[in-house]
């Protein structure tokens, strides 16, 4: 009855607009429901959310689909709206994913909340909880908040499982939409720098506007030194969390899609077709940085949509090489997802199984609760 009373009060402080009602109106049986399947849940499989800024996909430990909704979580955090406009919208896909797939009705489900996610607790911490209250009683599903170091463990975790010996590197570079990680087996930076998240920080400094208007290119010779400097500033993090120079393996299509390619045909010469050179990229990014995006897409061979963020991502991997004090960097796509890192999580799922108790602590100390000890409290 505690974890009832809880969650139901979750549910009526949902505070904005009329989703409120599609969301609450059947809460006696939504909870009955998720409480129900709490108690019959089958520990021995578990169901994971991989919830990122760009959507959430599902996975489980005992099948091998996955499924995935498309959610810009980022949008109406960076305007200062929050979550509550999305919150419908989540609950939907945290219902309807497992399903889609045909995952077990019993297994433990948990929800990996990552980069937009933190913002969010950032921005405020109380009302988060009080959602991911909302969200647990009407789904049943637990979502906790990820800290970065933990998703790059994930990062690092998935990529050596996919990659295999393939993998010859002692670090992974996965650029997201919201956040990136340089993830080793013993060190990691993580950083709410991802590919949206860097374009709009230039975009902001040279007063180009916000997403998605924002055209950042053509920029003049004090702009692009300006550029390389912030990308330095905002990587000063990368040589004391990784204690050294590190080797990467680039695993994300920022990279494998957009900047390898157009350096290959701005800079045509022989190479690896897995490497990207440091020096080849800085030539590269003066070629492009004068030029409009129409240009830039006639240059590289692409559609002028797809080369919006191409500058922003050339300029954080020409700062990420230079961090690392590395030349060049091994380019290996692959489809990851933080899942096989959370269905490993073992303490990830004790706090779904306390999450009234991880919910107060978020409230008071954010992000960083998911750090604190879950056997402090009771189930």
């Amino acid at each position: 009855m505690g974890a009832q009373g809880s969650d139901e009060a979750g549910c009526r402080g949902w505070r904005g607009w009329s989703a409120k009602l599609v969301f609450c109106l059947f809460f006696g049986f939504t909870a009955a429901h998720a409480l129900s399947g709490a108690a019959a849940a089958d520990e021995a499989c578990r169901i994971a959310f991989d919830m990122g800024s760009s959507g959430i996909r599902a996975g489980a430990s005992n099948h091998a689909a996955t499924a995935r909704a498309e959610i810009d979580f980022l949008a109406p955090l960076w305007a200062g709206r929050g979550l509550d406009e999305l919150l419908p919208a989540t609950a939907d896909a945290l219902r309807d994913l497992p399903r889609q797939a045909g995952f077990d009705n019993v297994c433990q489900r948990m929800g990996g909340g990552f980069s937009a996610w933190r913002l969010a607790a950032e921005q405020n911490p109380a009302r988060l909880a009080e959602q991911l209250g909302a969200l647990h009683a009407a789904t049943g599903v637990a979502v906790l908040v990820i800290p970065q170091i933990r998703e790059g463990a994930y990062g690092y975790r998935g990529a050596r499982k996919l990659l295999g010996e393939r993998l010859k590197t002692s670090h992974i570079l996965d650029i997201g939409g919201g956040s990136l990680q340089v993830a080793g087996e013993e060190t990691t930076f993580g950083e709410p720098l991802g590919q949206k998240v860097w374009h709009r920080r230039l975009c902001l400094a040279f007063g180009r506007g916000e997403l998605p208007a924002c055209q950042l290119q053509p920029l003049n010779p004090l702009e692009l030194t300006a550029a390389r400097a912030l990308a330095q500033a905002a990587l000063q993090g990368v040589a004391p969390a990784l204690g050294g120079p590190a080797k990467m393996t680039a695993i994300s299509r920022p990279v494998s899609r957009g900047v390898l390619p157009a350096v290959n045909r701005l800079i045509p010469r022989e190479r690896d077709r897995h490497r990207l050179v440091a020096d080849d990229l800085g030539q590269a990014i003066d070629l492009i940085a004068p030029r409009t995006a129409d240009a830039t897409a006639q240059a590289v061979d692409s559609k002028p949509a797809y080369v919006n963020y191409l500058l922003s991502d050339m300029l954080l991997v020409e700062g990420l090489l230079a961090a690392t004090r590395s030349h060049e960097l091994t380019v290996a796509e692959i489809d990851l997802t933080n899942l096989p890192g959370q269905l490993a999580d073992d303490k990830a799922y004790q706090w779904a199984g306390r999450h009234a108790c991880y919910r107060a602590r978020l409230a008071r100390e954010g992000v960083a609760a998911f750090d604190s000890d879950p056997a402090q409290c009771s189930p």
